[in-house]
């Protein structure tokens, strides 16, 4: 049988064989995210992710939602130093002073975003005028590591005052989002969002 078929024998992109990956890749990657706490959710564990694999953030999902107050940006924009240092010492999360204060800084850059533009959904959405790039590929070697729209938005939003958000990591987050549907042509998931 294909790599790409489950043992329940559905076609996935990737994540078979791993209960948590799965739901991930059959319920939420690639589609389409218009919620502010949800995308600076993604965001944040897209940035956490840099340097690790995946299923690592996945398996810290709910450990990180509790320590960083459900990713509301108005709450994690308080956080202090007191506040960085108790996170620092949550085995439950990525403990990376970097990466954790960033996080606190994109909160802030988020609030400063929802001022200026309504909120981070119609800024980050602005770029595909609310219409996802919908890719055509038949195998993952096929799909381009990183598009311009990724170093774009990356640039951007490093200008905006948001850290850890290289080209890289947009890529995923945008992804991630549906902003960019890049599930293979073959997987089911690919051809409902096309519908959409």
């Amino acid at each position: 049988m294909h790599e790409l078929y489950g043992k329940d024998g559905k076609f996935r992109c990737f994540g078979n064989g791993d209960e948590l990956y799965e739901e991930y890749h059959d319920n939420e990657w690639g589609r389409p995210v218009h919620d502010d706490i949800k995308l600076f959710e993604m965001l944040t564990l897209e940035a956490m992710q840099a340097g690790l694999s995946w299923i690592t953030v996945l398996r810290k999902r709910e450990t990180f939602r509790i320590a960083f107050d459900n990713f509301d940006p108005e709450k994690v924009s308080k956080y202090d130093q007191r506040k960085v240092e108790e996170l620092m010492q949550d085995p439950g999360i990525i403990r990376n002073r970097l990466k954790i204060e960033s996080t606190i800084d994109n909160a802030k850059a988020i609030l400063e975003v929802q001022k200026k533009y309504g909120s981070f959904d119609k800024l980050i959405w602005s770029y595909v005028d609310n219409k996802p790039i919908v890719g055509k590929w038949e195998r993952f070697e096929d799909m381009p590591l990183l598009i311009p729209l990724a170093t774009k938005i990356s640039k951007d939003l490093k200008k905006m005052g948001f850290r850890f958000v290289g080209p890289m990591t947009v890529q995923s987050f945008i992804q991630a989002v549906g902003i960019v549907n890049d599930h293979l042509k073959e997987c089911p998931v690919h051809e409902e969002m096309e519908k959409r």
